[in-house]
This record gives C-alpha cells, structure tokens and sequence, in this order.
C-alpha cells in the first residue's frame, strides 16, 4: 500500500513530541559534575582595530568542545550561576585575503546564568596555541606557530533534557606573542550557531 510509510513516520513524529522537556527549574545538586559536548560553526568578520593590521580575515571556524560543571548554581539572584571549565578545538579556514588555515586548541572558563529556565545566556573565554600557514601568507603574522585568545557571549536553549541549541557572537586575537616579526595580529567578530548535548 503506497500510503502505508505514513504510519512509521506519524509514529517517529509522535515520539520526538513526547521527548522528555528540560526541566525549568533545575536543583543545584544536578550541576556540579555535569558534562557536555557540542559544536558551534561561525562566520569570521574582520576587525581591524590598528594601522598595522591591514588584512580583512574572512573564513569559517569550527569549535567543537567538551566541558564539567565546577559548581552548583551560586547565589540567589537574576545572576546566578554555575562555572564550568572546558577544553575546544579551533578549525579556522581562511578565505581572504588568501587561502589559509589554523588548527589549536583552546582550554577555557564558562560562566552560566541559571535562573532563567530553559534559556541558559553565558560569558566565556580562552586562549591557546594555533597552528598555521600564515607565515608568507598572512602580512601580519611572520610565523606558522601563533596562539589564539579569545572572549564572547551566548545562550543555550534546552530543547529536551540533553540537546540544546547554542547560539552568541565572540572576539577572537589571533598573534604569536611576539615570538617572530612580523606580529601585527589579526582579529575577527566570530557570530556562531550550535548545538550542544548533555552526556551526565
């Protein structure tokens, strides 16, 4: 019977509408320990904050992550929340003003607000080492080796009690620390989207 794959597909469909919901209102004894993984890809904008840094870094960036709850929610207020620390790679493909790559990773500190449900805003930032081919590519950047720091803002939004969706924006440095000349730096706004799972 032709029609007969309706039956499997209004059963999967009833299914995923009956996943468990997030809870909106989350103990303090479920944070501490938690773990999750997730991936964000973003679109890097330019910055150019100095003469010397001439180039308009154009590409994508792909962050995948780990993180572990250090706290339960602290305080009481609109801003409570929980610290975490985490470990992400960062695949950085350039597009302009040449064709270029980084490949590094990055340790870093998350700072979630908990009092707002399902929606979870947050501040993070980190920095470590990259590996690259800028040098003779990237006039700014005299060397292969740099490191990357970075800072940003974001929000997850619990879909079930696991998956989450990762949305925000961050400002990333790129230099090698004065290792090589040249060292101008480059910079880029990096708005991202993701998505993120609980693991326990």
């Amino acid at each position: 019977m032709r029609m007969s794959w309706i039956y499997p597909v209004v059963l999967v469909s009833m299914g995923v509408a009956w996943l468990p919901p997030a809870a909106a209102e989350e103990t303090s004894s479920t944070w501490i320990g938690r773990q999750a993984v997730g991936v964000v890809v973003g679109g890097m904008l330019p910055v150019r904050l100095m003469d010397t840094q001439s180039s308009k870094l154009n590409g994508v960036a792909v962050h995948p992550s780990w993180q572990i709850a250090l706290t339960d929610p602290i305080g009481h207020e609109w801003w409570s929340g929980s610290i975490a620390l985490g470990v992400e790679a960062a695949l950085v493909g350039i597009a302009e003003p040449t064709n270029a790559y980084g490949i590094g990773f990055t340790p870093k500190l998350i700072y979630t607000f908990t009092s707002f449900g399902r929606l979870k805003p947050y501040v993070e930032g980190g920095g470590g080492p990259l590996w690259t081919n800028f040098d003779g590519r990237i006039p700014e950047q005299g060397s292969d080796f740099n490191f990357l720091v970075w800072g940003g803002m974001g929000a997850t939004y619990d879909l079930t009690a696991r998956w989450a969706l990762n949305t925000g924006v961050r400002f990333s440095h790129i230099s090698n620390g004065g290792t090589e000349s040249p060292n101008g730096g480059l910079n880029y706004l990096l708005p991202f989207i993701g998505v993120s799972a609980t693991l326990f």
